[in-house]
């Protein structure tokens, strides 16, 4: 706490530190406690960055210039990339790079030249280059010499020589992932590798369109002429009223407890209550699956939980961000809110979150609408369900908007897969389309979204959606009443919004239905989105319930300890099949990759009510056992990728399990 005196100044100051140990992080406290330390270090930072500059050559416009393009490595630009057609054209991925020495592992900044005169441009992006590598950000710099083969090549001389007495040149002292300069020839460059070149660098610039600084001011008016600056003009929810309900559950602590006879747990968030930490569901089958904690955030995968993600997964306690988000407007009153807790988190109300065995449902009431969220994956489809049924409990007809909004990744993070992925407008069934070449096992796959096909606005620009310098709570698309741009396609931050426009009579009712997906082809996405543009939503919920049921009833434990049944009877062997078996994924982890001891232990809770997959884990463990007796302690599908050890736990649970497996089903011919 501090007072400020009428025209007076108060400075705090504040400092994070980090040492080896709980005393050298106190000596450093009490160094910093003192305010005259603080100058002191402020003096000498800048002090060695006017150093830093002397020694590159680089004056302080020319440090802003260099910070500027940073930016544009660091978080990708369209405006400094490739043009759409360019992007969307690549597809054979990083190993057309290889050839060339360049891994594509590192951010790529390309600049093409054709005369000496231009000569410039390189030099100062050879001074930029090294001032990166100061600051630790690692780039790769590649030359593109687009000059007509020659006898004498002086371009490429004079390009090869500035390279080797830069100071960009790799030292044996730095570590050997710090960023290169590669100078190429056009001619020896293929058309494809190329078009993968251009896709993948973060910035490309041409000596033929002027000075860097040119160059970057063009991008800045550019992309800014395409941002709308507006703030949303959305009006702060009314006030609703809190059902002062006693939920009748067993083992209640006060925000969840079990319900349905141990069906369901049941959390009641009230206004101001949060969980402790996020409580979750995991929800799957075999080769698809999704995780919904009691906010509503979560991710979804296809195949490989850590490596192809469709939406971006975090474990983030505190804030549980989602990526995945249905919004309810009144387009009369422009109130916004979610029948989830977040994004939006109105404060009053009463948000009842149920999470059952293959499904979580949602409730919440607020500006006289009842909105009820159901999420489920089927039995076998690589889909995600998710149901939104809205009552209108008011005395007028309710002009409502519904948008479905999520943040594609399509690999194992967002940052790292978000300038490959490419976007488009199914022109069968209207559908939006993802995919991202760049992504080794699974880039030839086609993720959609569509929302029961009724949508009438949509946007892949997340800049678009959320509004410069946005955020999910209050995105700015959803405070305008105009139609979206429709824009889709390759070099924008990628997302999918949706959005349609209902009516609901007093005391109606209306549904929507929002599909997630991914599948092997388009023509396989487009017979997937079909079927479930016309599928019953409660039958399909209804194959799935019982699915469970007739895997968790198979054995029923009674003991005297009442808690001790609800785990044993359906919680624990749900977790062991949908998360640790099929999902391979938990809130803190979601590694996607096989455990040959892990899913080995897990199997043999399942050799009674699916022996059927534990027999078939003990065949895919014994698939990654070595000839001289060693395993891959883990594994990634569908490549195999994973780490060759020799972990006496390993060798041990084949067998064990085996014996187990043997000693259940008397299925001597799986030896």
């Amino acid at each position: 706490r501090v007072r400020v005196r009428p025209g007076k100044t108060v400075r705090v100051m504040f400092s994070t530190l980090i040492a080896s140990s709980r005393r050298e992080v106190l000596v450093l406290a009490d160094k910093y406690y003192d305010v005259t330390t603080f100058e002191r270090a402020a003096t000498l930072a800048w002090t060695q960055a006017q150093v830093q500059l002397h020694h590159l050559g680089i004056d302080p416009d020319e440090a802003y210039l260099f910070q500027t393009l940073g930016a544009a490595v660091l978080y990708a630009d369209r405006a400094l990339r490739s043009p759409p057609d360019v992007l969307a054209r690549q597809t054979d991925g990083a190993a057309a790079l290889w050839a060339h020495g360049i891994s594509g592992d590192l951010p790529v900044v390309l600049v093409q030249i054709d005369a000496i005169d231009d000569i410039g441009i390189v030099r100062q992006l050879l001074r930029a280059h090294e001032y990166w590598r100061m600051k630790h950000l690692e780039v790769d710099l590649v030359i593109l010499n687009d000059r007509a083969p020659s006898y004498d090549q002086d371009l490429q001389a004079l390009l090869t020589t500035l390279v080797r007495v830069s100071q960009s040149m790799p030292r044996h002292e730095g570590p050997e992932s710090q960023g290169k300069v590669f100078v190429l020839r056009a001619e020896r460059v293929t058309a494809p590798q190329r078009d993968v070149l251009a896709g993948v660098a973060r910035v490309v610039l041409s000596s033929r369109h002027g000075t860097l600084a040119a160059q970057i001011a063009r991008s800045q008016r550019s992309e800014a002429a395409a941002v709308a600056r507006r703030r949303p003009a959305v009006e702060p929810p009314l006030p609703t009223e809190a059902r002062a309900s006693q939920p009748d559950l067993e083992f209640f602590n006060g925000l969840g407890g079990f319900a349905a006879d141990g069906r369901e747990y049941q959390v009641i968030l009230r206004g101001g209550q949060w969980t402790p930490a996020p409580w979750i569901n995991v929800i799957a089958n075999e080769r698809f699956g999704c995780l919904v904690s009691e906010t509503g955030a979560g991710t979804t995968w296809a195949s490989n939980s850590q490596a192809n993600r469709l939406t971006a997964w975090s474990n983030d306690p505190v804030s549980d961000p989602p990526s995945e988000m249905l919004y309810v407007r009144d387009d009369e009153s422009g109130e916004l809110w979610t029948p989830t807790p977040l994004p939006i988190r109105e404060a009053q109300g009463e948000y009842i979150v149920r999470h059952g065995q293959g499904y979580s449902r949602f409730s919440y009431e607020a500006h006289g609408i009842r909105a009820e969220l159901l999420q489920f994956v089927p039995v076998t489809d690589p889909v995600k369900i998710s149901h939104l049924s809205l009552v209108n409990h008011s005395s007028r007809t309710r002009r409502l908007s519904v948008t479905a909004y999520l943040e594609w990744v399509l690999g194992v993070t967002r940052s790292g897969s978000a300038p490959f992925v490419i976007t488009e407008l199914d022109p069968v069934t209207g559908a939006m389309f993802a995919r991202n070449p760049w992504n080794a096992d699974f880039g030839t796959r086609i993720a959609f979204a569509d929302l029961g096909g009724k949508q009438t606005s949509w946007t892949a620009d997340r800049t678009e959606f959320l509004g410069r310098n946005g955020a999910a709570d209050q995105p700015a698309a959803l405070g305008r009443r105009d139609k979206w741009s429709g824009r889709t396609g390759p070099g924008l931050d990628p997302c999918c919004a949706q959005r349609t426009t209902i009516e609901i009579p007093p005391g109606g009712h209306a549904e929507i239905v929002f599909v997630l997906g991914e599948a092997d082809s388009r023509d396989e996405a487009r017979v997937l989105v079909k079927r479930y543009r016309t599928a019953d939503v409660e039958e399909q919920l209804r194959i799935v319930m019982h699915s469970w049921d007739a895997v968790l009833d198979t054995v029923q434990v009674k003991t005297p300890d009442r808690a001790l049944d609800l785990l044993l009877n359906r919680w624990l062997l749900y977790q062991t099949l949908a998360c640790r078996l099929w999902a391979r994924a938990g809130f803190y982890q979601a590694s996607g990759a096989f455990g040959f001891r892990d899913q080995l232990q897990d199997s043999m809770a399942l050799a009674v009510p699916r022996r059927d997959l534990a027999r078939r884990q003990l065949l895919r463990a014994a698939s990654h056992q070595f000839v001289e007796g060693d395993v891959q302690h883990w594994w990634h599908e569908p490549a195999g990728r994973g780490v060759r050890t020799r972990m006496s736990d390993d060798l041990l649970w084949l067998p064990f399990v085996a014996s187990h497996y043997i000693d259940v089903t008397s299925d001597l011919a799986i030896l």
